[in-house]
């Protein structure tokens, strides 16, 4: 069994729990709820901004403890001073130290996307993901059918949430494009054996259709590499064991754009 498979065999405990906890109705009824996500699109292109959704990680099955030391508030708001486009927020706790308060702290103290960053594998999530305060979704083709993803993203659209589809090669892509999708993220980091390599990104890059934001995931640690993937096309770039790993990720960030914009 792959680490992979562990993850999903225990989210799948877990969602069961949350719903004996806590029914859909009850969760439609929470102020969050009510509120309009901001469009990941027009954060993600804005020129003011760079490009980065920054996450916010305290460990991974990979590397252990990555950063447990610092706060959801202070990082997510240096993240977003420094220019980020969004912000990606692990809620998964067993394999990952996250937390679903911790996507309702950083909402509470940031005017910029956020993306909650999870392995969902249930309709009840994705309304979850709203209460908390989430603007985006992630659907990891992996894990899900085709049929799981156009549902999921049709539900998504329709309580305004975006959602970004993670692939890992093409044949995942092209058997789970959807019209509500409005992000393909390529994630460079094999999900079975955890390896990576950007390579992958760039073999995708002139498969993912046109008008659909481009995301290159994971093994990003540097600006020569943004300047190239934007050359093919990439929208955005998720970064987070690269700041996370430092004492202060904030500051990582803002140095790290200083190079970026020369």
């Amino acid at each position: 069994m792959t680490i992979l498979d562990q993850i999903v065999q225990k989210k799948r405990k877990e969602v069961a729990a949350a719903k004996m906890i806590t029914s859909y109705i009850h969760l439609e009824e929470r102020e969050m709820f009510e509120r309009e996500p901001l469009s990941f699109k027009e954060f993600l292109l804005d020129p003011a901004r760079t490009g980065i959704i920054a996450e916010y990680k305290r460990k991974s099955p990979s590397k252990g403890i990555i950063n447990d030391q610092v706060r959801v508030k202070d990082v997510t708001q240096a993240y977003a001073a420094a220019g980020a486009s969004a912000l990606s927020v692990l809620t998964d706790r067993y394999f990952f130290g996250g937390a679903k308060r911790d996507v309702l702290e950083a909402r509470k103290f940031n005017n910029i996307p956020i993306l909650r960053k999870d392995f969902m594998i249930d309709e009840y999530q994705v309304i979850e993901a709203k209460t908390l305060g989430a603007d985006i979704i992630l659907l990891i083709a992996a894990i899900l059918t085709p049929a799981e993803i156009k549902q999921f993203a049709a539900l998504a659209k329709s309580i305004g949430l975006n959602t970004l589809l993670e692939v890992h090669n093409l044949k995942e892509l092209e058997r789970s494009l959807d019209d509500n999708l409005d992000a393909i993220g390529v994630n460079n980091r094999n999900l079975a054996d955890f390896s990576v390599s950007v390579d992958t990104s760039f073999q995708l890059a002139e498969h993912i259709p046109e008008g659909v934001m481009k995301i290159s995931e994971s093994a990003i640690s540097n600006t020569h590499v943004i300047n190239l993937l934007k050359e093919a096309g990439y929208n955005g770039f998720l970064i987070g064991e690269n700041f996370m790993r430092q004492p202060d990720p904030g500051a990582a960030m803002e140095e790290f754009v200083k190079e970026l914009r020369g």
